[in-house]
């Protein structure tokens, strides 16, 4: 399932890496957990240690599925490489062009997303429920 988030969101804080789970207090998907979901946000927010915190998630398994953004972020992509490094999972990153942007923001949140992966390349599948 996508999670499409209404607004940018710092890992550093604003999420638990021991859970997956959203605890930063004004974060309107507060609550909600990461783990297995597309996770579609148009931009991360925060420290540069946002990178480190990615990485735990992929290591305790509450890592998004992949991230999907609308704008490339080094910090995002730098935890997604550092998990593959260390831990030898991946974590698929998309950015996206601006009407594929708004095509997906357009669509139904409730849409089914899946990640295809060979280990060397990532596909992200987004289709109606």
């Amino acid at each position: 399932m996508l999670l499409v988030l209404d607004e940018p969101l710092s890992f550093w804080g604003g999420v638990n890496a021991e859970t997956g789970e959203i605890i930063q207090q004004d974060h309107p998907q507060r609550g909600a957990l990461l783990r297995d979901r597309v996770m579609v946000m148009a931009r991360a927010k925060g420290s540069s240690s946002s990178s480190s915190v990615l990485a735990e998630l992929v290591r305790n398994g509450n890592a998004p599925a992949a991230i999907v953004m609308r704008a490339a972020d080094l910090i995002v992509a730098l935890g997604s490489i550092v998990a593959s490094e260390l831990y030898a999972r991946n974590l698929p990153i998309v950015a996206l062009s601006d009407a594929n942007w708004l095509y997906l923001l357009k669509s139904d949140r409730d849409c089914f997303a899946e990640v295809i992966s060979d280990g060397k390349q990532s596909t992200i599948i987004v289709s109606p429920v």
